[in-house]
């Protein structure tokens, strides 16, 4: 007889845990819940059975994987991100939750704006998960996802479909906001663009430098490449008094706080994350 869900956990998890992979138990019960159709939270009901051989197979296929140091996320093909759950795959950077706090960020400033109708760029958008947040939670708006990687955006358009989101998300393969001709058009400009500095990109943790998109991770010899870039766009594409949201590397807030003051930008906050590091710079564009 073969061994039940309960003994290939705990073989699983030590096996894991000898590879070095993270938390390798919350692994195997993440693999274990996906081959059972079943939330991670609702395995114990089948942890007594033996499964089928083709499901043992498939386990194994995953844990070589993470074996190997491929991020879980990837190997799962699917991550939860606020309420969607979108499919993941090393066509973009896998969704954090720092980034699901960066949109609540801008669902705050939504709330206040002007507009009924307001335009929501998302600049990077990889994974299409910001702007896919923000149109599932916001009443109304238009919202555009751009990335200069095609890959990225055919991996965001198909979350969109997924989501059912594809009628009022639009995405777009573009270098920046150079393709927008009309000033002032835009209400909310967010973006989570890569913002590690070049010479520490070789010190990642390898799941991350191995698998994940280096175009989404070095910004640059300061990490702040972007920054530069993004702000000088907004000046043009903003309305007056419209916002920008940005994701930022721990350290870089001070710097981040006088580009935006020296741009011509009020309202400027450099906030923090859970851990205390600079995680979310915000500021409005004066009127």
């Amino acid at each position: 007889m073969g061994k039940t869900w309960q003994e290939l956990l705990a073989l699983g998890t030590a096996y894991l845990d000898g590879k070095g992979v993270p938390d390798a138990s919350v692994a195997m019960e993440l693999l274990m819940a996906r081959l059972l159709k079943c939330g991670r939270g609702f395995l114990s009901p089948h942890l007594a059975a033996v499964p089928e051989e083709r499901l043992v197979a498939a386990l194994r296929r995953g844990m070589a994987r993470l074996a190997a140091g491929e991020p879980v996320q990837y190997v799962l093909g699917e991550w939860d991100f606020r309420s969607l759950t979108l499919s993941c795959d090393r066509r973009a950077l896998i969704p954090r939750p720092e980034t699901e706090e960066l949109v609540t960020r801008v669902l705050s400033f939504a709330r206040t704006c002007k507009n009924p109708r307001p335009f929501v760029v998302d600049v990077g958008t990889g994974s299409g998960c910001i702007i896919l947040s923000l149109a599932s939670e916001m009443p109304d708006g238009i919202f555009l996802g751009i990335d200069i990687s095609a890959d990225a955006i055919s991996l965001a358009s198909e979350n969109a479909a997924r989501c059912g989101l594809a009628e009022k998300v639009k995405f777009a393969v573009a270098d920046g906001l150079d393709d927008f001709d009309e000033p002032e058009t835009i209400d909310m400009l967010v973006s989570n663009p890569p913002y590690v500095p070049t010479a520490e990109c070789a010190a990642l943790d390898p799941r991350i430098r191995n698998f994940e998109p280096m175009n989404a991770l070095d910004g640059g010899r300061d990490g702040l490449d972007f920054y530069d870039r993004l702000i000088g766009d907004a000046l043009n594409v903003l309305r007056p008094g419209g916002g920008v949201f940005f994701e930022i590397g721990d350290g870089q807030g001070t710097a981040l706080q006088k580009r935006l003051f020296d741009a011509g930008f009020d309202g400027i906050r450099i906030e923090q994350d859970y851990a205390g590091h600079d995680r979310y710079a915000s500021a409005t564009l004066r009127s």
